[in-house]
């Protein structure tokens, strides 16, 4: 018989039009037949941390383990308490690792990191970066991709590719999107036509930051501000674009990222975190510096000079994607809940 799973995440897609790593796995694991309770779809995280908490008690009696998604910056303390939580209550729990700052977490947080990680079920992170950084401080790890259910993506070949730059992250600091506007202003100095889309939501001061250096350097006719969209929508979008831009400061492995390799979108990205472990140098996308706007742009100028050499890369980029379907890493879903 299997097991009945409550999943502790943020379930605000319904609100937000933003779709998590959350909503994409539980539908999949109900589609094979796991009984599901999901909490919380409450937008104020106040209210989320506190019916997450209620849900653990009220379900406890139906749950046979718990699926935390584990972040590193505020939610890190929402993961620690709803572990905590489960553990009073004697019930397993699996962390699933998101956040591209957990390694300080374990260095800054080691106490707080051995009761939440030392007490779980088990740890699935969706990298190699993640699993050797926990492996170094001693805890064990099952390395799961993130999930791509490849027949949403549809790959589209750029026989002409145009200075048509994509960025898709959220408006946070961390994610640097300022360096998106001094990648385009240094890209137009070549290519006159280059424009920018930026697709999220708003997190902090980032977004009026970044407004604000649009007005600074003029280009107000070159970029775009689209809000949050759609998986669908933005998929949609992507197909006028030719290159996806990735100017993060801190990373994990962004679904975005490989959402982009999956549609056929050279990636120029930096090379943070867990990055260098999803995208090969040259061979499946671009790897720069971080803040290093010059060397995004002279990429960007170098591609669109080398269109053949630009298309085998999305196709190598592609092929990485496809790895990571549900038809690939099922199995592996499977046993982690039910050994």
């Amino acid at each position: 018989m299997m097991k009945q799973i409550l999943y502790i995440g943020n379930f605000i897609s319904n609100k937000t039009n933003y779709v998590t790593s959350a909503d994409i796995l539980s539908k999949l694991l109900v589609n094979e037949g796991y009984k599901l309770c999901t909490t919380s779809e409450k937008v104020n995280k106040i209210l989320r941390l506190l019916e997450m908490l209620r849900t653990i008690i009220k379900t406890k009696n139906q749950t046979d383990v718990i699926l935390i998604d584990t972040f590193s910056t505020a939610n890190f303390y929402v993961a620690f308490l709803c572990s905590q939580w489960a553990r009073i209550l004697k019930l397993p729990y699996i962390n699933i690792l998101h956040g591209g700052n957990l390694p300080n977490r374990l260095k800054q947080n080691p106490y707080l990191c051995k009761l939440i990680f030392k007490n779980a079920k088990s740890l699935v992170a969706p990298s190699n970066y993640l699993k050797d950084v926990f492996e170094s401080y001693g805890y064990k790890v099952k390395m799961i991709p993130n999930i791509i259910p490849m027949e949403n993506y549809i790959y589209k070949e750029r026989q002409h590719i145009q200075p048509k730059l994509l960025w898709v992250r959220a408006f946070d600091q961390i994610y640097n999107p300022v360096m998106a506007i001094e990648v385009l202003k240094l890209v137009l100095q070549k290519y006159p036509e280059a424009e920018l889309c930026m697709v999220g939501p708003t997190k902090d001061q980032s977004y009026d930051n970044t407004i604000q250096l649009v007005k600074k350097f003029g280009l107000e006719h070159q970029v775009e501000f689209t809000g949050v969209l759609s998986k669908q929508a933005w998929h949609q979008l992507a197909a006028y674009y030719d290159f996806f831009i990735n100017t993060t400061n801190i990373d994990n492995t962004p679904v975005s990222v490989i959402e982009a390799m999956a549609l056929g979108l050279p990636v120029i990205t930096t090379n943070v975190g867990g990055i260098p472990y999803l995208i090969e140098h040259e061979k499946e996308g671009v790897l720069v510096n971080k803040n290093d706007a010059d060397a995004m742009a002279a990429v960007i100028c170098k591609l669109i000079e080398n269109p053949l050499i630009t298309i085998e890369m999305t196709q190598k980029a592609r092929e990485k994607a496809e790895q990571m379907d549900w038809s690939k890493v099922k199995n592996d879903w499977i046993n982690v809940i039910e050994n």
